[in-house]
């Protein structure tokens, strides 16, 4: 009867290379996925930068840290797509890119929430959409940083409410309190802007920035967990070999031996 393992030219069984050729499947399988989840985090990572610097560069008074997580996401990604593509010191850079991806995934939580509690508490477009809030410009090219215009805003009082701004200024007398430096609904004035159609548009790139800071938090976590099955295939491809070698080493033994005992007793 025919054996239903044969011995191949290089020592392992038919079953071995079977078994050889479904890791080699399976490794290209998470290859591929390991490359497909680093790119997509790279290119939400380039979009959370670029609306988080346009948010960020739309006025003067309003910073946004909303763009960091896509710095930090998108050195990671890349570091995943280079260490998918090594053959060497593949575990290492993979390692390095979890780790990054890791730190920017924790950003883009922290970036989100005080992104989206900043839009949703500090800044009121109703007047802005109803049309009620004014631009200031002195006409000067360069605005000076001291207040340089004085205007009146309605009031409750009898003392006339008086609102100073700078050049290049949208204001809302509706948002001020008068008298105070607080305000009422959130930021009542906006300094740098060239009309107060950019205040409506910063708004939107904060809730933007907001929700592709949460896509990059989900995607990133995504892709740490497949680029760390993918890290780990190395350590179970050379625990196969290993485990190999040792089965074909005592299969040889087994076999050589009693050739071996009947040469030695012949001398």
């Amino acid at each position: 009867m025919q054996q239903a393992l044969t011995q191949q030219p290089n020592g392992l069984t038919l079953h071995d290379s079977v078994g050889r050729c479904i890791w080699q499947g399976l490794f290209n399988k998470r290859k591929r996925a390991s490359l497909l989840v680093s790119g997509a985090l790279l290119i939400a990572s380039v979009l959370i930068l670029t609306v988080g610097l346009a948010a960020t560069t739309r006025t003067l008074n309003v910073s946004v840290g909303g763009y960091y997580p896509g710095v930090i996401l998108g050195f990671g990604s890349f570091l995943g797509l280079i260490g998918s593509n090594l053959l060497e010191n593949k575990r290492q850079m993979l390692v390095a890119s979890i780790v990054f991806i890791s730190f920017g995934v924790v950003a883009s939580f922290c970036c989100a929430i005080v992104d989206g509690v900043f839009a949703a508490r500090h800044i009121d477009i109703r007047p802005f959409h109803a049309g009620r809030c004014q631009y200031y410009s002195s006409g000067t090219p360069y605005p000076s940083d001291d207040y340089n215009a004085e205007v009146t805003c309605p009031s409750q009082s009898r003392s006339p409410c008086i609102l100073k701004i700078k050049s290049n200024t949208c204001y809302c007398c509706d948002l001020y309190k008068c008298g105070s430096r607080d305000t009422l609904g959130g930021y009542y004035e906006y300094n740098d802007v060239g009309s107060c159609q950019e205040v409506i548009h910063l708004y939107h790139l904060l809730w933007s920035s907001t929700i592709l800071n949460i896509v990059g938090l989900f995607l990133g976590i995504i892709t740490a967990a497949v680029l760390g099955s993918f890290k780990d295939m190395d350590s179970q491809k050379s625990n196969r070999m290993n485990n190999e070698f040792s089965i074909f080493s005592r299969r040889q033994l087994f076999l050589e031996f009693p050739v071996l005992l009947i040469l030695h007793l012949h001398q």
